[in-house]
């Protein structure tokens, strides 16, 4: 009898710890805002530096990238650019725009924020974005991308099924 408390006791312990174990959660929050008076689009990325940090381990094949901390590298800032050029795109009205990168900084320690922006966009009846970010490092990855033109705020989530989306206007 008392094996067989024990046994109870020890399965439902153990299903109990792994059912409510600690999940990470992989998501990315980009905002493209359309400033039409500048003829642009205005983007932020955000991500968390540990992720990005193993997806471009991964991408290059390196052992160690250190963007975001103090032992950033010129080298690794130049790989982690090419990174987000072929990972995040955007089409106006069916043509690509180039992304120009502007800066990033840490935030809360653990988040890279990106500036950058897209030049002379005078008309947008379409916007294409393609994000892939860190989604090849990790299926699980989720990219929320907030577009704001014309007064109106919409969104797309990217996934590991779905790295591109469209809004017209």
């Amino acid at each position: 009898m008392k094996k067989r408390f024990l046994y109870l006791f020890l399965g439902s312990l153990l299903v109990l710890t792994t059912a409510f174990s600690v999940h990470k959660f992989y998501m990315g929050i980009f905002q493209v805002n359309y400033a039409p008076e500048k003829k642009m689009l205005e983007i932020t990325s955000r991500i968390f530096i540990d992720d990005l940090n193993k997806a471009l381990e991964k991408k290059y094949k390196r052992k160690a990238f250190h963007i975001g901390t103090e032992g950033e590298t010129p080298e690794e800032v130049v790989l982690f650019k090419k990174y987000l050029a072929e990972n995040f795109t955007i089409k106006i009205n069916g043509q690509t725009k180039p992304i120009i990168f502007l800066s990033m900084e840490t935030a809360e320690d653990d988040v890279l924020v990106c500036y950058s922006k897209s030049i002379d966009v005078s008309k947008i009846s379409t916007i294409e974005i393609h994000n892939s970010i860190l989604i090849d490092w990790s299926s699980e990855q989720q990219n929320i991308t907030h577009i704001t033109a014309f007064g109106t705020k919409n969104s797309i989530l990217f996934t590991d099924s779905s790295r591109n989306g469209v809004l017209k206007f």
